[in-house]
């Protein structure tokens, strides 16, 4: 739950979900909402593979999925689960045994897309082989793929059709004794995802993984993934999310994080409120938070930084802000610290003068973390 007792507008109440693991990460009931994204590398290939997952996990992802479509590829998959240092989910199609194979090579969750896996029968081998080896499960729905009968009794892929094939499929596993397992429901129509996941969220208490697929580009598929799944997250729904994008999966993962981060849903790194600029500025505020953008990216510790350009806004936002900066004419700026004014700075000395302070704060709450894990133990 997101919650603020001082500002309650700001609260969201979560779904209440059943939890499951996939690897070492908790999913659904309490735990924090975990960013995924998906390789695009050939699987086959396991060092770039490797390579392309540890770049997601740098920048924050949680678990990967990576696609197992070849016999090859699930060999190589025994490689890429040894040395990953986040959770993998294999993703399975048509091939039923490629699933039995990717589990038994030490893949964390296995994701089924209903629609295009084959009879109960292979099912049930999917999940013996699942459980023999720890792994969940997703239950894709994708109303790309969904099957000929729900097409024929629906017309057309719509919310009933899709929520009916997850339950279809939740069933046989849950007749199976298998409850290791999340859905999704996603589609490229933003409108029919979120109707799908909301009839879903009253039907089912699993963990639900969120994402609207094949939204696109960097830009429109940002746009089009923060409306869809922004309007479910900020309702309390959804255990796990995929933002997907024709683009770089650091990107995913960024998108994602930030996602979250605007609703108060997690926090991670440095959350930059700027202004948009505009002929009162102090100095260029576009290209400063540009480079903090840059130089900032390697902390992941939670603070706030307020670049503002001139004093209409800048004293009021820096209050709310870890540290600030705020345009003031004459070449300098004023620097507010916890959210008290403090110390002028020049326009020149400005970006390495706020990168030194965001360092030295990340240094002290990695510092105060790492105390309480000790008195933890």
């Amino acid at each position: 739950m997101s919650h603020n007792p001082i500002r309650p507008w700001r609260n969201i109440e979560r779904r209440k979900s059943r939890q499951i693991r996939v690897g070492n990460v908790l999913v659904g009931g309490d735990a924090p909402i975990a960013v995924q994204t998906m390789t695009n590398t050939p699987t086959e290939d396991a060092a770039a593979t490797i390579a392309q997952i540890e770049r997601a996990a740098e920048a924050g992802a949680d678990i990967v999925r990576v696609s197992c479509p070849t016999e090859e590829s699930t060999a190589a998959m025994r490689e890429i689960c040894r040395a990953s240092p986040v959770p993998i989910v294999a993703d399975i199609h048509f091939h039923y045994k490629r699933g039995i194979e990717a589990a038994d090579a030490g893949a964390a969750c296995l994701r089924i897309n209903p629609g295009n896996i084959g009879s109960e029968a292979r099912v049930r081998e999917v999940v013996a082989a699942a459980r023999a080896n720890g792994c969940s499960i997703r239950i894709g729905v994708n109303g790309g793929s969904l099957e000929r009968h729900l097409l024929e009794k629906y017309g057309e892929p719509c919310p009933d059709a899709m929520v009916e094939s997850a339950l279809d499929h939740a069933r046989i596993l849950d007749d199976l004794g298998f409850h290791e397992y999340k859905i999704s429901v996603k589609a490229s129509d933003m409108f029919l995802t979120v109707a799908a996941y909301q009839q879903l969220a009253e039907a089912t208490d699993a963990p639900l993984h969120l994402g609207i697929t094949e939204a696109g580009g960097l830009r429109t598929g940002t746009v089009k993934s923060s409306i869809g799944m922004g309007a479910l997250l900020w309702a309390g729904i959804g255990d796990t999310i995929r933002v997907s994008l024709s683009a770089d999966p650091v990107e995913e993962v960024k998108v994602g994080f930030e996602m979250l981060k605007s609703l108060g849903l997690r926090t991670r790194g440095v959350n930059i409120v700027a202004c948009p600029s505009c002929a009162r500025q102090g100095f260029d505020v576009i290209k400063t938070v540009e480079l903090l953008e840059q130089r900032l990216a390697h902390i992941s510790e939670p603070i706030s930084l307020s670049i503002i350009g001139c004093v209409v806004n800048g004293p009021g936002e820096a209050a709310l802000t870890d540290l600030g900066f705020t345009g003031g004419g004459k070449d300098s700026g004023k620097m507010f610290v916890s959210g008290r004014a403090d110390h002028n700075v020049s326009n020149a000395e400005m970006v390495d003068h706020i990168v030194g302070l965001v360092e030295q704060k990340a240094e002290a709450l990695r510092r105060e973390r790492e105390a309480a894990e000790v008195a933890a133990e």
